[in-house]
């Protein structure tokens, strides 16, 4: 075997070698960056679903307000 014959090959490795570790590292980088987003949308996804009960909550304290500005119901 030639030295140019293995020299090429030996660079063809280092190629493939350097490409793949390459793209396993990004795609670590991928997952943990979706990963991240993840936590972002539950986060927000949990504020979305307490939304409904704060309002209800302002609603009856607002009446209740409303009833001790009135006359002072007892409640």
């Amino acid at each position: 075997m030639s030295k140019d014959v293995l020299i090429s090959l030996v660079s063809m490795l280092g190629t493939v070698i350097g490409t793949f570790g390459g793209i396993l590292t990004s795609s670590k980088l991928t997952s943990f960056r979706l990963e991240q987003l993840e936590r972002k949308v539950d986060k927000h996804n949990n504020f979305a679903s307490r939304i409904p009960v704060v309002e209800e909550q302002i609603k009856v304290i607002n009446h209740r307000i409303d009833d001790l500005e009135k006359g002072g119901k007892n409640i």
